[in-house]
């Protein structure tokens, strides 16, 4: 499920923008002709319908719409939706094949985005604020019909001139006001659309209100677009009903009726939240009320409260029934959730690795009498790796040494197992002692197992390089490895890391937009980097 936020706004702009044309034909095809002319005539210049009226208005209003997509389906997708992006926004990772991550490199690139976007916004200004003037310059040729007439203003002049830089000026003005919507947009829809919590429930309500907006102001344009409530004192009291019939709506829907349940209506604790709740929807819209001449405020107060309460609850009541399921299941999902991950620590439980510590201690007693120092500290810091996997794996965060000592067991194991193989090299630079951050427990170590289980040939030459660094802002892991052709036999030649699929899943609900991912594999070497912004 997705927000559809942007969709709908698409929609909204494509039928207010026929409505505003249609709106203007229909005006002008029921307003005589001499209105228009006049002004033109007793200032002796020419007039021609088209000219001066139809092309400019008609023009200047498709020139917007296009820009208006011009901007939403070019421009603003490939600021936000570039088909390769940085890790940590949708795909989560990029492939260096074809572009190679670096401080420098990513800096280059925002500069370079940046740089094309003031282009993008430089030519909008040039072709709106032009085209703003010509029709401007037309629709009002008659002031401008004078000799010494300039299209620079100069208030030492008194007549009417035409002011070129503020056509401009409106343009630049307007899509900065649009830029601001545009953030604060971007902004609800990424909060909306985050992985905890009750994701879809969270879009759902999302767009039935953007939905709802849309169609809330499309009804007023189009009155006012074919001069349909003049006089009449329309706007006051729709927006009054309109709007608190819609929070009674969503307020039952999604909020009382689920917390309802079996109880009755008739109960304390609903049916006191459902006269607070459409007390509370009522008041604010009665002072609006208060400036239209044509209504009793004592009444009409009374007939909206009333008609919530007995006409709209019922409405919304039948309307519930329909998708309580599917609301009831939204709403329920972070609660299997969480059941599933009881469920899953349940199951972890029952295998009590406390036994293998006995037999390990025993082990680890009859290497020493042996003087098996070798085995001994195998034994050792095996037992280590299965106490943290008992003790801090059951955490959300665990202190970043933690993690690094469970890192420096597996590579000495690893060490141990390779260290007599000449064609083997591994090497290790890890220093996160003096790391102050928190991490998720077993998020680097799947890298390094990859490294290990795809990167060791006991036939050819391999290699093992490990690094973590931290500092105030981020950590930074990086793990490359040799490459071996697979033999046709092997089972899992054709089986991509599932561990680091599971990496990139974990980052994407831990750190989302937190955290930049890259890989590179160009058949000799398998690399991976790793930053993270705790």
């Amino acid at each position: 499920m997705k927000v559809r936020w942007r969709q709908h706004e698409l929609i909204f702009v494509t039928i207010l923008a026929v409505i505003a044309l249609a709106g203007y034909l229909w005006n002008v095809h029921n307003t005589p002709i001499d209105a228009f002319a006049s002004p033109f005539i007793n200032t002796h210049t020419p007039f021609n319908l088209y000219l001066n009226v139809l092309l400019p208005d008609i023009g200047l209003v498709l020139l917007a719409y296009l820009t208006y997509l011009f901007i939403n389906l070019f421009i603003i997708p490939c600021l936000l939706f570039p088909k390769k992006m940085e890790a940590g926004t949708a795909q989560g990772f990029i492939s260096l094949n074809k572009m190679k991550i670096s401080l420098k490199g990513m800096a280059g690139k925002v500069a370079k985005k940046m740089v094309w976007l003031m282009l993008q916004i430089l030519l909008i200004v040039l072709l709106l604020g032009t085209a703003n003037n010509i029709a401007t310059y037309f629709t009002h040729q008659r002031q401008f019909n004078y000799p010494g007439f300039s299209i620079f203003f100069n208030k030492n002049i008194p007549d009417s001139q035409l002011n070129i830089r503020a056509g401009y000026a409106v343009v630049l003005f307007s899509l900065g006001l649009y830029a601001l919507y545009v953030g604060l947009r971007e902004i609800v829809i990424n909060q909306v659309e985050r992985p905890e919590g009750r994701r879809d429930f969270r879009i759902l309500i999302c767009n039935e209100l953007t939905l709802f907006l849309a169609e809330l102001i499309l009804l007023p344009c189009f009155l006012r677009s074919f001069k349909l409530d003049e006089g009449h004192g329309f706007f006051i009291p729709y927006f009054s009903f309109v709007i608190p019939l819609f929070l009674v709506l969503m307020s039952n829907t999604y909020w009382l009726f689920p917390l309802k349940g079996t109880k009755s209506f008739l109960s304390k604790p609903i049916l006191t939240r459902l006269l607070l709740s459409t007390l509370l929807y009522t008041l604010p819209f009665i002072f609006l009320l208060s400036l239209s001449p044509y209504v009793f405020i004592g009444r009409i107060f009374l007939v909206c409260w009333l008609s919530q309460l007995f006409i709209l609850t019922p409405i919304t009541w039948l309307a519930f029934q329909q998708k309580k399921d599917k609301i009831l299941a939204l709403m329920g999902a972070q609660k299997e959730l969480i059941k599933s991950k009881a469920d899953f620590q349940f199951l972890r439980s029952q295998i009590n690795p406390h036994f293998l510590f006995n037999i390990l201690n025993t082990l680890y007693g009859t290497a020493l009498q042996e003087n098996a120092g070798r085995t001994a500290e195998g034994i050792q810091k095996l037992g280590d790796m299965m106490r943290f996997m008992l003790h801090e794996n059951n955490l959300d965060f665990i202190d970043m040494h933690k993690e690094v000592d469970y890192l420096n067991n597996y590579i000495a194991l690893q060490k141990l197992r390779t260290q007599y193989s000449p064609e083997i090299n591994i090497e290790d630079n890890i220093s996160g002692q003096n790391c102050k951050h928190k991490i998720a427990p077993m998020l680097l170590i799947p890298l390094v197992e990859n490294a290990f289980k795809h990167g060791i040939s006991l036939k050819e030459k391999s290699w093992i390089k490990i690094s973590l660094h931290c500092n105030d802002i981020d950590i930074l892991f990086e793990v490359r490895n040799s490459v071996h052709q697979r033999q046709e036999n092997d089972p899992e030649k054709d089986k991509s890391g599932i561990g680091f699929k599971n990496v990139l899943e974990r980052l994407k609900l831990i750190y989302p937009g937190k955290f930049q991912i890259a890989v590179n594999d160009d058949g000799k070497e398998f690399f991976v980097q790793l930053s993270i912004q705790p």
